[in-house]
């Protein structure tokens, strides 16, 4: 068979709504809105864990949360021992090849790739310093990588100090590029490119902030939500910026989105000067979102769009016979990702799965999500038309029309004439609730658990604020709970 190579590009924290081919005028994505003109743009694709771990585990196996075992954030959970993305085209004769964060542990597992370069953050606490870091390293640049003072999950912003090539957008693009110059010409070949942003630290390039300067930005969203406990709650960590600094970071955030896409541009030409790039089936997409503000909250593990629904593009030539069909309006997660792929280039699976090929005959009723376990517990039915969204904490119901109010401004679960859909809804959220989640049905209905009596303690991490990366730091410990 002559089997495609396949380039999959991999973002971390990019909204499905933030693009100029989803309608928003004040982001510039020119090479990813071409991708996704000229391919098949998932509309309703989701992260089904939306933190980075989960979400990850799930593309790199085609397994549900439940399934691989991790609906938190587990960073020191292995890979659960199953064929993975990597390992069946490894083993179906392709060339692998990962550049940027794999996000796994250990963090030199290669999880079926031939070959792979890292760049983690800044993780110490594992032991390992990573390729990224190595390089600065031999560049005279030991350590300063995080000197900016921004932390990797806050929202405070300056533009990046070192040279343009530091930049880990920058340094990944450049890497891959390398490894698919000096590719095995015999075998076809699986790139997986892996940009840590738009991530938090905020800290783009200065040229790519200066064209978010005099950009007027589209305005916030507002809701009629009740203020129930776990709302305010969640609203917490946004309403502690200005209205300066949501400014500042919104802008900021775009400018390491634009960076990431002009970045594209540079991958595609090098495919197009090795004469590969007709016979290559290009994948855009994004562990999970942001809110970046939206309905006062930031960062993920939420199920509004901000943060679940993701950019989800298959484009290149050998999807034009997909084109057209109505594929672009199907349900999908992140497990469909793996079975899609393996079905497009002509690979068995090598064992089951959770997720299916979003190309193939059968499609989803619904799509199940689960994040977290305690009080910011969230969970999510997503069909056709509507989304519930679960909080048990409070046991807080909230539904959405997601045809009429994409933006889900309009809470309507108190309406009269949507308890049936809500009744129907809960019914199949109830048959997915597993573990723990069992503790919040009474009577075969929801009844979920009353709000804590006493506030959370501070974070005095600053959400894992990094510092000085030289020498490697001993003794260090990190629970994760925000990376």
């Amino acid at each position: 068979m002559d089997r495609k190579n396949v380039l999959f590009i991999c973002v971390d924290e990019w909204p499905g709504y933030l693009f100029g081919h989803a309608g928003r005028g004040d982001v510039m994505t020119p090479t990813i809105d071409f991708l996704a003109e000229e391919g098949i743009r998932m509309e309703n694709a989701y992260s089904e864990c939306p933190v980075c771990i989960p979400a990850r585990r799930s593309l790199m196996t085609g397994l549900s949360p439940r399934s691989h075992g991790d609906r938190v954030y587990s960073d020191r959970m292995e890979m659960p021992d199953v064929p993975t993305l990597a390992s069946t085209f490894r083993d179906a004769g392709y060339q692998t090849v990962a550049v940027g964060k794999l996000h796994v542990y250990p963090q030199r597992s290669r999880i079926g790739f031939d070959e792979a370069l890292i760049t983690e953050e800044g993780r110490y606490e594992f032991g390992v310093t990573d390729d990224h870091q190595i390089w600065l390293g031999e560049h005279g640049l030991t350590g300063r990588q995080f000197l900016h003072g921004m932390g990797n999950n806050t929202y405070y912003t300056r533009p990046w100090p070192l040279p343009e090539n530091a930049h880990e957008t920058s340094w990944v693009t450049e890497q891959m590029m390398k490894q698919m110059m000096r590719r095995d010409p015999t075998r076809p070949g699986f790139f997986f490119v892996s940009y840590q942003y738009p991530h938090p630290p905020l800290v783009p390039l200065a040229s790519f902030l200066d064209k978010y300067r005099d950009t007027e930005l589209d305005s916030s969203y507002g809701d009629d939500w009740t203020r129930e406990w776990i709302i305010e709650e969640l609203r917490k960590m946004a309403s502690s910026y200005s209205p300066r600094e949501v400014d500042a970071a919104r802008r900021a955030f775009m400018a390491q989105c634009t960076h990431i896409d002009y970045s594209i541009r540079m991958l595609l030409g090098t495919l197009r000067e090795l004469s590969m790039l007709d016979d290559t089936i290009i994948v855009f997409m994004s562990d999970h979102g942001d809110m970046l503000f939206d309905h006062g909250m930031v960062a993920k593990r939420v199920f509004y769009e901000g943060s679940a629904s993701i950019p989800l593009i298959f484009s290149g030539k050998p999807m034009q016979e997909y084109r057209g069909k109505g594929f672009e309006r199907r349900l999908c997660s992140i497990a469909d990702v793996m079975p899609t792929l393996l079905s497009l280039c002509g690979i068995e699976a090598r064992a089951p799965m959770d997720g299916i090929s979003i190309f193939g005959e059968e499609e989803h009723e619904y799509i199940y999500g689960e994040v977290g376990e305690g009080t910011k517990a969230t969970r999510m039915i997503r069909d056709g038309r509507y989304k519930l969204v679960y909080y048990p904490c409070g046991n807080v119901i909230q539904l959405f029309d997601m045809e009429k109010d994409r933006r889900e401004e309009h809470d309507l679960s108190s309406d009269p004439a949507m308890q049936d859909v809500i009744a129907a809804m809960e019914g199949k959220l109830i048959r997915e609730l597993h573990g723990g989640d069992l503790d919040w049905i009474a009577d075969g209905k929801l009844r979920g658990f009353g709000p804590p009596t006493s506030p959370p303690a501070p974070d005095f991490g600053l959400y894992n604020q990094r510092g000085y990366h030289w020498p490697p730091p001993t003794g260090y410990s990190n629970k994760g709970k925000n990376a």
